[in-house]
């Protein structure tokens, strides 16, 4: 299934502005363990009061092309905020390869003076491959030395796993190829969380996960999960469970933490194994919008119509109605006559 991959890089994450083969995925995983470390969570007192405005977009594409005979071993690992994917795969035998991986980290905060303060955050990762693999044992010499004499033997079956993760939506989907004898496979995964909170307050999220399987497996197994956690942490604004997107105090009253397992009573659960030589074609998405909004009264309430009139949150309070004349609004009497007549 070899016919190259560039279309459609951004149809997940949106366009984006570009930051400026044994193991070569392994650089992708060094590059991204540094992305994850300079996007540690930074306070929002760095944006100096009203009329502040502060983003931070880390973005990075990886490309790749690859043809080897023996034996190969790779592994990826994406982390961006509150979604990740992973992907693993060995075996001995000949490999053509061809994955792009596209990701995206922004976190946009901006307060102006008149108007209602804004922040932003979203979070994108999108990893597409096509691969085939074919299974032989090999022998390889090694150096100059005692393996260049005594070559070394690998005859290592064929795997590939894959799973992609949004915490704040509580979806996972799994697929793994294991003991496989060949391997033709067209892979797609899209997965993205994005959260705006504007301090009306209004909350406005999305978890969105894609996973996509065109496949061929000869003389292996294949396996297919899916789970949904039967709650959803849409509403909740950070993964460390203690501070909104970045550091938003006053949104508390959300509660904290989001999911670390759906298994237990989850709503979805999909677990399929198919032994042997299978066709396999899958298109999974799951996808978990959030809106809320909530109003305040403005204070003081107006009372003309008498106590009973004002908002119900008000009425239940023992100190207000303590304050005689003021919040029962018996200081309110109804003049006889204007205090300024008019003089004609």
């Amino acid at each position: 299934m070899i016919r190259g991959i560039s279309e459609g890089q951004f149809a997940c994450c949106g366009r984006i502005r570009p930051a400026n083969s044994v193991l070569i995925v392994s650089f992708a995983l060094v590059i991204l363990a540094l992305i994850g470390g300079s996007m540690a969570a930074t306070p929002s007192a760095s944006l100096v009061g009203p009329g502040s405005y502060e983003e931070k977009n880390i973005s990075f594409t990886f490309e790749q092309s690859v043809q080897n005979s023996g034996y190969h071993m790779t592994y990826m690992n994406a982390n961006a905020g509150n979604v990740a994917i992973k992907n693993y795969a060995h075996g001995s035998g000949s490999l053509k390869s061809e994955s792009t991986l596209t990701y995206q980290r922004l976190n946009r905060q901006n307060h102006p003076l008149y108007n209602d303060y804004n922040d932003f955050t979203q979070n994108c990762i999108q990893f597409k491959e096509d691969v085939a693999m074919t299974y032989a044992p090999m022998k390889i010499a090694v150096g100059n030395g005692y393996y260049a004499a005594n070559p070394l033997d690998y005859s290592s079956l064929l795997k590939e796993k894959t799973w992609v993760k949004n915490y704040r939506a509580g979806t996972s989907m799994h697929h793994e190829v294991e003991y496989a004898h060949t391997l033709d496979k067209e892979l797609e995964i899209n997965v993205k969380d994005n959260f705006n909170y504007t301090y009306d307050p209004v909350w406005e999220g999305n978890g969105y996960t894609q996973m996509k399987i065109n496949e061929d497996v000869t003389d292996g197994k294949a396996h297919v999960g899916v789970l949904q956690s039967n709650t959803d942490y849409a509403g909740k604004l950070a993964k460390d469970g203690k501070t909104p997107l970045s550091d938003f105090t006053s949104l508390k009253g959300l509660g904290s933490g989001l999911i670390s397992s759906a298994m237990k009573n989850p709503s979805i659960e999909i677990d399929e194994d198919y032994w042997g030589t299978s066709h396999i074609e899958k298109n999974m998405i799951l996808e978990v919008p959030y809106y809320k909004k909530t109003s305040s009264d403005d204070w003081l309430p107006c009372c003309s119509g008498g106590y009973l009139t004002m908002p119900a949150s008000y009425l239940g309070d023992a100190k207000l109605k303590s304050v005689k004349g003021i919040f029962d609004c018996t200081c309110f009497t109804a003049p006889t006559q204007a205090q300024f007549p008019r003089v004609y």
